[in-house]
């Protein structure tokens, strides 16, 4: 089915949060700011990482790709969002709808997947810390990634080719600031009944599956903690995960919210202000929560401002 040519949709309607004139420069002044802190710190996570060596370790290379992800995760959503307060229009057409659709379907597999990765690395590096660095060797890192990677994409191109088999009889309002793949469906014309299965069948599998696995990592590591004789010992172990479970928990408990709250309520202007926790809100406070907690980041970020003040300004001529 062309989903163009018989329902003469061309262009969607992105509602957004707030259709008052006057909070229009308040939200575009609150997203602007959330948006370039998000970046700012997750390409400084980045760049102290690639630039101390003291950082080339597989929990680090893990993190920077997070990081790098979380960046693409909210570029996806808000810049859209900011050009149509801006431009003062709602619109988005029906090819950049689908776009916007697949990369954050893409993004958000990914930023799961990564963190079941780490959760992996933290359980490799507590209850085999004799091994660490034979088992987590770079290339089962890489590989970890590549799998991470090509898993999401095709899961995100899958979810993308069934929507593009639906037909919508108007020019669509989608009362959310992004195309999200569950009102795509739910705003559908045509029969949504395959789209259904596989989106609650992807969920399940690529949601709860890997939310099973950091579970188990973390009562694994629980157990071995509980084994260690020192009190010290104990608190070293368990420091050195309290950053990523803080992330992991952020990131399922609001995503979580967001579903529980949408179906509670039926309201999607309440899904739309709730899904800003998962898709905004967490990833900039990922590199605070990392970097407040961690000493070898704040370390490898005062070497790398160091190193740029040293340098000073260059003169010409």
């Amino acid at each position: 089915m062309d989903p163009g040519n018989d329902t003469g949709t061309s262009q969607f309607l992105l509602m957004g949060f707030s259709e008052e004139p006057e909070l229009q420069p308040l939200i575009f002044g609150l997203f602007l700011s959330m948006y370039l802190i998000t970046v700012f710190g997750n390409l400084l996570i980045l760049l102290a990482v690639s630039s101390d060596s003291h950082l080339h370790t597989p929990m680090y290379f893990f993190l920077a790709n997070l990081s790098f992800v979380d960046v693409c995760f909210t570029s996806t959503t808000v810049p859209k969002m900011l050009l149509n307060i801006q431009t003062q229009s709602k619109v988005i057409t029906y090819a950049g709808c689908i776009t916007q659709m697949y990369f954050f379907t893409l993004f958000a597999g990914l930023d799961i997947f990564l963190l079941t990765v780490m959760a992996y690395d933290r359980f490799v590096a507590i209850c085999c810390p004799l091994n660490y660095m034979v088992i987590m060797n770079p290339r089962l890192c890489g590989l970890l990634v590549l799998v991470s990677w090509i898993t999401s994409v095709l899961h995100s191109l899958l979810e993308s080719l069934m929507v593009l088999q639906l037909s919508f009889c108007t020019v669509l309002e989608i009362p959310h600031f992004f195309c999200e793949l569950n009102q795509m469906i739910q705003f559908a014309c045509s029969d949504t009944f395959l789209n259904n299965m596989v989106m609650y069948f992807g969920a399940m599998l690529l949601g709860g599956g890997p939310f099973i696995g950091i579970l188990y990592s973390y009562y694994k590591i629980v157990s071995s903690i509980r084994g260690i004789s020192s009190a010290q010992g104990k608190y070293k172990a368990f420091s050195t995960c309290v950053s990523h479970l803080s992330v992991v928990s952020l990131f399922y408990c609001t995503g979580l919210g967001v579903y529980l709250s949408s179906a509670a309520t039926q309201s999607s202007h309440s899904s739309a202000t709730a899904s800003v926790m998962y898709t905004v809100v967490t990833p900039m406070l990922n590199p605070f929560i990392y970097s407040l907690r961690n000493r070898d980041i704040k370390e490898a970020l005062m070497r790398f401002s160091g190193m740029a003040a040293t340098k000073g300004p260059i003169v010409l001529g």
